[in-house]
């Protein structure tokens, strides 16, 4: 049987607990035993990210665009390890599998094209009445933890992934803990990707152990939890709150939702980010 692990930091790590727990297929039968991630695997993943994000941040938007590319072109090698996980534990056809990587290799070059675009439409030359220039720039917001939802298990993954990190951004990502191995099959197409180590960092395990402690986590930037029911999130986004960090959920999309081209846009590489205004005067 296989071994799935933790992505972290650029390796396949055991939880350092030592635990595991079960996945079941879609008619219940054992699937596979995969990582249960603790907390200090969590804190190492945090870590990671934040190590990471500064110099993945000064890479060059076309560099960024290049390694997303490659994750594309990496994943359709992987197709048919990555049908097998979709079809097991999604529970899909064959087809509706392969729909599903295609859209989403068609995403990760989608945001692979927006690299060098985003910010020439999201910054600015603004209007001031004084002898200066004023101008609005779009920076990474740095370290984003996702909370990822079970609908959809690649798509919605790739669907949060891709425009977080396309900025240069990094991510701990905690992904569903009835569908984890589709993730962390995943984490084979980054191993060979070029992908720095640290940009994106994969987690499996219990929502209610790890999430409060992302969502508390004084290094963790932005908080998306959109896998976290909409009345469980109150206490987690006071918990985010606290740490001053940025909210922003994404939809609970069906799968066919996650799989359309709703999923994807500018609208999605926007809530993480910062902006930044410069003053410069004028003949210097």
């Amino acid at each position: 049987m296989k071994t799935y692990k933790l992505w972290v930091n650029g390796e396949f790590v055991r939880s350092e607990s030592g635990r595991a727990y079960e996945v079941r297929d879609s008619r219940g039968a054992f699937w596979a035993n995969v990582p249960h991630a603790s907390r200090k695997d969590l804190r190492d993943a945090v870590q990671a990210a934040r190590k990471a994000q500064s110099g993945w941040a000064k890479r060059t938007a076309y560099n960024r665009g290049q390694i997303l590319y490659r994750v594309a072109e990496m994943l359709e090698t992987r197709r048919e390890a990555i049908r097998a996980e979709l079809q097991a534990v999604a529970g899909v056809s064959e087809r509706d599998a392969d729909a599903e990587i295609d859209a989403s290799i068609d995403r990760w070059v989608y945001y692979a094209g927006w690299s060098d675009k985003y910010a020439a439409l999201l910054s600015s030359v603004n209007p001031v009445a004084m002898p200066m220039h004023n101008f609005t720039t779009a920076e990474p917001t740095g370290v984003v933890g996702i909370a990822c939802p079970e609908a959809a298990p690649l798509a919605s993954l790739t669907s949060l992934l891709a425009p977080v990190i396309v900025s240069g951004s990094t991510v701990v990502a905690l992904l569903p803990e009835s569908a984890p191995t589709v993730g962390l099959a995943f984490a084979e197409v980054l191993a060979t990707s070029d992908l720095p180590a640290g940009v994106v960092n994969l987690l499996s395990g219990r929502f209610e152990e790890l999430v409060p402690h992302l969502a508390r986590h004084v290094e963790v930037d932005a908080l998306n939890l959109c896998g976290v029911p909409v009345s469980e999130r109150a206490p987690l986004e006071q918990a985010a709150a606290e740490t001053i960090k940025r909210l922003h959920h994404s939809p609970p999309y069906t799968r066919a939702e996650w799989l359309s081209d709703r999923a994807q846009g500018l609208e999605w590489i926007e809530p993480f980010l910062e902006f930044k205004t410069m003053w410069h005067p004028l003949g210097w």
